[in-house]
């Protein structure tokens, strides 16, 4: 049971989550679409927003206020740290405004820009950059040595030998191209150190700009570059779905690992 002092009642929590309306939160608890630790839940019950599972229609529900969870478009030529030794611009330089600790799920490299999910939040941390977890991430990456031959897609996905072992996309698309210099966007689950630009490199088109697009279901949109957003429940919800907190509480066996693109 929650402490007295920490209990407020379920409909005030869901709509203070972005659910809608209290009413409109009364609804979907008298519909039995609401659960709490696993149980459905019931008008009049109460609940720790700080310590309390909530799902509605089997998706979490993030009611605890102190956890943050953001998207960064990191730029080029910033370090995913928050404490480098180099004294080079790292991420710290764009957390200073936020009054929790927050880390970085995954990384970038320096030359890398893009999409980065910032959090504070441990469990969701472990659950996307656990190995048993595929969460795909995509890039858009500009090459040179165009214009490109027509296998090299089938040659990614068929998979590319690396020194480390073979390594394969689980999409790629011709985005554009001019002269010698073309577009592609390239999806993988694939971990390893630089591995999107040791493929490339592999199929004989080195990288000479490559940024993140994407995180599983968070796209980074038009945020600008050193911009960033909050998530919205929707895709925290959607995060935890992909790293088998759906709602049956499976999770998928499968190998991966976390990134450094």
């Amino acid at each position: 049971m929650p402490q007295a002092d920490t209990a407020e009642r379920l409909q005030k929590v869901l709509a203070s989550a972005g659910l809608g309306s209290r009413r409109a939160c009364e609804d979907l608890i008298f519909r039995r679409r609401v659960t709490v630790n696993g149980k459905v839940a019931k008008l009049g019950d109460k609940v720790d927003p700080a310590n309390a599972e909530i799902r509605v229609d089997g998706q979490r529900v993030i009611t605890d206020t102190k956890l943050m969870y953001i998207a960064l478009n990191k730029p080029r030529g910033v370090v995913s740290t928050l404490d480098d030794e180099k004294g080079r611009s790292e991420l710290a330089d764009f957390l200073a405004q936020f009054p929790q600790r927050l880390h970085h799920v995954g990384r970038l490299d320096a030359e890398s820009e893009g999409l980065l999910l910032l959090t504070n939040d441990g469990d969701l941390t472990n659950k996307l950059t656990h190995p048993r977890y595929e969460i795909t991430k995509t890039y858009l990456a500009e090459v040179t040595n165009g214009p490109l031959a027509r296998n090299v897609g089938r040659q990614l996905l068929s998979g590319v030998e690396l020194e480390d072992g073979p390594a394969r996309v689980d999409a790629f698309k011709l985005v554009g191209a001019l002269g010698k210099s073309a577009q592609v966007e390239l999806v993988l689950h694939e971990g390893r150190k630089h591995i999107v630009r040791r493929m490339l490199e592999a199929v004989g088109h080195p990288v000479t700009r490559l940024i993140r697009t994407a995180i599983g279901p968070i796209r980074l949109g038009n945020l600008r570059p050193g911009g960033f957003r909050h998530l919205s429940n929707a895709e925290i919800a959607a995060l935890y779905k992909q790293a088998g907190d759906g709602p049956a509480g499976e999770s998928r066996e499968s190998e991966s690992a976390d990134e450094d693109d």
